[in-house]
C-alpha cells in the first residue's frame, strides 16, 4: 500500500468561493490516477469522515481522466474572512488526504 501523497504529483486545497473548499488530486502518470480512482478508495463515506462532514456538505467528487486530477469540493464551516475562519484562503485543507493509503 502507498499513501496518496506518494502517487500524487499534487495535492492541494483552495477557495471554490467564499462558502466551499475545493481538494485538487492531481497525478503525472496515469497509472497512479487509476490506481487511485478504481481502488474506490476516495467515496462519499471516506471523505465524511476525514474532514467531519455530513454528506449533504459534499458538492461533488469528481473523476477527471483526461486531466488525470480529482477534484472534490465541500462547503465551509464557516464563510472565508469571517469570524472563527482558520484559514482565509482555505489553503491549508488538504493535509487529512495525504495519508490515505491506496491499496
Amino acid at each position: 500500500m502507498d499513501k496518496l501523497v506518494d502517487l500524487a504529483k499534487v495535492l492541494r486545497s483552495k477557495n471554490s468561493g467564499p462558502f466551499e473548499i475545493t481538494l485538487d488530486v492531481l497525478f503525472d502518470k496515469p497509472e497512479n490516477y487509476h490506481r487511485v480512482a478504481d481502488s474506490g478508495i476516495i467515496n462519499m463515506d471516506n471523505i465524511c469522515k476525514l474532514y467531519q462532514l455530513k454528506p449533504k456538505d459534499i458538492c461533488g467528487i469528481v473523476f477527471f481522466e483526461k486531466g488525470l486530477g480529482i477534484k472534490i469540493t465541500y462547503n465551509r464551516a464557516v464563510s472565508s474572512g469571517t469570524c472563527c475562519d482558520r484559514d482565509v484562503y482555505g489553503a491549508q485543507q488538504h493535509a487529512p488526504l495525504m495519508d490515505i493509503l491506496i491499496p
